[in-house]
């Protein structure tokens, strides 16, 4: 077992809605899925916010995307007043990414999301001299 953030291993899509936020995870594979379904309920979620979200966290699956969906109420403090869309909500998406999970080392070993900038040579797109 390896000990890694979220981030380390699944993408994630954020909003809000009044006092509603919403966050779904999508893991890359079937494994990966399982796993986070395994590790990462409303309780944990709920817990991960502490103070932040006064109401209930729902969860729902959607296996046939591999992701989990958290439905977060009362918390964006009664609600919005920004005429920008989706922001309060979006810091929530990347707060939960910050989650710390125990993963089978295999899940986390092919995980490609552990690559951060500046990427390896070999990572990187050659561009040719002329290419101006």
């Amino acid at each position: 077992m390896t000990r890694v953030r979220l981030r380390d291993v699944c993408g994630a899509r954020a909003g809000d809605k009044g006092d509603i936020s919403d966050i779904t995870l999508f893991a890359d594979d079937d494994d990966t899925y399982r796993a986070l379904v395994d590790q990462v309920s409303a309780a944990r979620v709920a817990e991960h916010f502490g103070a932040l979200v006064r109401g209930p966290v729902e969860r729902h699956l959607v296996p046939n995307v591999l992701a989990i969906k958290f439905v977060l109420h009362g918390a964006l403090g009664g609600g919005s007043l920004s005429l920008r869309s989706d922001a309060q909500g979006k810091t929530h998406g990347l707060s939960l990414l910050r989650l710390w999970v125990d993963l089978p080392d295999e899940i986390v070993e092919r995980s490609t999301r552990r690559v951060r900038a500046p990427l390896p040579v070999t990572l990187r797109r050659e561009v040719p001299d002329d290419a101006a």
